[in-house]
């Protein structure tokens, strides 16, 4: 089942880069499930809030690059910096 899950965010996000010009990459560690749920309602109708995990959207981005010849996906990538990783 995980991977049918991997499948479709992979597709899904492919399919919005394909299909938007612009993109916002946000953070967002230690923001609380209220917050997240208020800033969803917010940009409802606007936007297209896509979340997932850093690891799964790098790669999506890395061999949608590739498959389209378009280089301008990979400065995506760099999705946060080196201070701002996860605290354990």
């Amino acid at each position: 089942m995980a991977v049918e899950k991997k499948i479709a965010y992979d597709q899904k996000l492919c399919q919005l880069l394909d299909q938007y010009t612009q993109v916002l990459i946000a953070a967002a560690d230690n923001v609380g499930s209220n917050q997240l749920q208020n800033i969803r309602q917010g940009l409802r109708g606007d936007s297209i809030v896509l979340m997932g995990k850093n690891t799964m959207m790098k790669r999506s981005i890395r061999i949608h690059s590739e498959k389209t010849g378009n280089k301008a996906y990979l400065n995506l990538i760099p999705l946060r910096l080196p201070c701002l990783q996860n605290l354990g």
